[in-house]
């Protein structure tokens, strides 16, 4: 079994297991009143702000010429990337969003809220069908930035089916590719991936650092780490160290 890396803090925060962060997540709400929309809303704003920022200094395109895909999962990872989609929209960028499509039981309550958001913003929206994922290709090459909201650390195992499939054409579209909370296909715990995974420029962590972003052999993946606070009260933070 992989081991899981032993580093207590990055950039000041906690860091923490996934097991550890739907544990925060879940106090949040029950015992300290934060929504978990409001954080979703929390961590869609600040994943925008950094990845305009990103461009500006890394790309050199300011808002009004910039071209950004956010590639949205089916889970809460891929409701952040649907907020993250409509504030970049709000900031003058054409944006699109691919998502894939629903499990049986249908998106979550978040991701439908937000799906529905992103659509009243003027945010396109396409299904990532498993018969037509070459046009994906076709949509990152004209992009400058790529975004990466595919899987979260509810995600378990090697990425099957059409997301495997996102993640290459994402990987060989040669554009920079932001990660949202991790890249896609590593294992939030242990850093480590089981061949399918996305290579990143930039990591945009939420609330707090995971434990597998810290390993030394994920580095090459994750690109940059930067932890974006969403919305944790102090307590709970504090909480988070224990």
């Amino acid at each position: 079994m992989s081991k899981i890396p032993q580093v207590k803090e990055f950039d000041g925060l906690p860091v923490v297991t996934a097991e550890k962060m739907k544990y925060l997540d879940k106090k949040a709400s029950q015992e300290y009143g934060v929504a978990s929309g409001t954080l979703m809303e929390n961590a869609g704003r600040a994943v925008a702000e950094a990845a305009l920022k990103f461009a500006a200094g890394e790309i050199g395109k300011q808002s009004s010429a910039l071209s950004v895909v956010v590639c949205c999962g089916k889970g809460n990872n891929g409701g952040d990337g649907l907020v993250a989609a409509r504030y970049i929209k709000q900031a003058g960028v054409a944006v699109k969003v691919f998502i894939l499509p629903p499990k049986e039981t249908g998106y979550g309550e978040l991701v439908v809220k937000n799906l529905q958001a992103a659509k009243e913003a003027g945010v396109p929206v396409e299904l990532t069908q498993k018969e037509d994922l070459e046009k994906l290709s076709a949509a990152f090459a004209s992009a400058d930035l790529l975004l990466d909201a595919l899987l979260g650390v509810s995600a378990v195992g090697k990425p099957t089916g059409p997301v495997h499939r996102v993640i290459q054409l994402m990987n060989k579209s040669g554009r920079p590719i932001i990660a949202v909370d991790l890249p896609s296909g590593l294992s939030p715990d242990t850093g480590h991936h089981s061949g399918v995974f996305i290579i990143a420029r930039l990591t945009l962590t939420l609330g707090f650092a995971k434990t597998g972003l810290m390993a030394a052999h994920a580095r090459p993946n994750t690109g940059e780490i930067k932890v974006l606070p969403i919305g944790y009260p102090a307590a709970l933070i504090e909480e988070a160290r224990g």
